[in-house]
């Protein structure tokens, strides 16, 4: 390694190589290379697809405390610049999950180490940007084996400076659904729309309809988005266009609102369907649950961190951001924070970069806290 701070080196070593959700194999080998090399007495070390398991067993052990990092890139072509830029073409950290898994693995040096009391497991979680890796990694024969009795994470914050911690008891992240809507009509000569079923037309008048969802059948006082992020439609620029493809998220901040925003979808295709004269079809991918902070262990957290030299504890809101830590905490008592990380762009955005001192900071927050919560 450089002179650099190790794990600092780690985050840019992993942020060459990001790979999508259930294609992390370079990740998860990079990983258990670095493992491999720390102490080996108290380390059980598990795989499941590109996940990794490593359970730092403790001293005396009385509980399990669980701490998850998302391992997973995004489809989008960097444009930062960096050295250290992605090698992969059109495939970027760009949701900050090489400064976790780095973070990750500085504080499981400590621990290997120098155990707690009570065992750590750490995992390295493939698939959080989709299809979803944490519904079904909690249904492994390693997890239930190893399941923890508490369980932490956390996420990078661009907007936040480094030394924040932002962070709320209860709803911390909404519900989030994909959706994709594939039209049918007919085809034909530009110069003969009379005969034709043109699906740009259905598709275009859809988007308009699915904003009217929100404003018109959520109540106010409720939160509840719906984004079409993607259309795709036609051939060239002289044929009407036979097919069409919408692809979006909905995301609301409770359950029912989320079935209720669903429902009205379906209807409003209903409608496209007799308007356009097409064929229809909808599929709503994946659901994330909603990321609910445990009241007293959130609480205690913040805390502890306000007592931390060079931390700076905020109340955040709640956001409608979906992370799918939400089915571990649907079962696991435990909480999610942001992590302050000073980017002039945000998450998603081919140009983020955050500041890499954030790594250090979460490294010397964490190793205190989960040694507190582990004697």
């Amino acid at each position: 390694m450089s002179t650099l701070n190790p794990f600092v080196s780690i985050r840019r070593d992993l942020h060459k190589i990001p790979e999508l959700g259930f294609q992390e194999f370079k990740t998860q080998r990079y990983i258990l290379d670095y493992v491999g090399g720390l102490p080996q007495e108290h380390l059980e070390v598990e795989t499941w697809k590109t996940a990794v398991f490593v359970r730092v067993k403790g001293k005396n052990p009385s509980k399990t405390i669980g701490y998850r990092a998302d391992m997973d890139g995004l489809p989008i072509l960097e444009e930062t610049s960096l050295p250290f830029s992605s090698e992969h073409p059109e495939q970027m950290h760009a949701c900050g999950h090489d400064i976790h898994m780095s973070i990750a693995l500085g504080v499981l040096t400590r621990f290997a180490e120098e155990p707690a009391a009570d065992n750590i497991l750490f995992i390295f979680q493939p698939a959080e940007e989709g299809p979803g890796g944490a519904a079904p990694l909690m249904n492994t024969d390693t997890m239930q084996k190893w399941k923890p009795d508490m369980i932490v994470a956390l996420h990078i914050a661009p907007e936040y400076p480094v030394g924040t911690i932002a962070i709320k008891e209860g709803l911390l992240f909404a519900n989030t659904s994909e959706l994709f809507i594939d039209l049918k009509g007919k085809g034909g000569h530009a110069a003969y729309p009379h005969l034709t079923n043109d699906m740009v037309i259905a598709a275009c008048s859809l988007v308009g309809q699915l904003q009217t969802v929100v404003s018109r059948n959520v109540d106010p006082l409720d939160s509840a988005v719906i984004t079409i992020g993607k259309i795709t439609g036609g051939t060239v620029q002289n044929i009407i266009a036979e097919n069409a493809r919408l692809e979006g998220t909905i995301r609301t901040l409770s359950v029912d609102s989320m079935k209720k925003v669903k429902q009205r979808v379906k209807e409003l295709i209903k409608g496209v369907e007799i308007g356009y004269q097409c064929e229809a079809s909808i599929d709503f991918g994946c659901m994330y649950h909603e990321v609910n902070n445990e009241s007293t262990l959130t609480r205690e957290f913040m805390e502890f961190a306000a007592r931390q030299e060079g931390i700076t504890v905020f109340e955040c809101s709640e956001q409608m951001t979906g992370e799918d830590f939400g089915f571990m905490l649907n079962e696991i008592p435990g909480f999610m924070f942001w992590l302050g990380a000073n980017s002039e762009f945000g998450l998603h955005h081919s140009k983020i970069n955050p500041d890499e001192s954030a790594i250090e900071t979460a490294i010397n927050l964490l190793i205190p806290y989960l040694r507190y919560k582990g004697e």
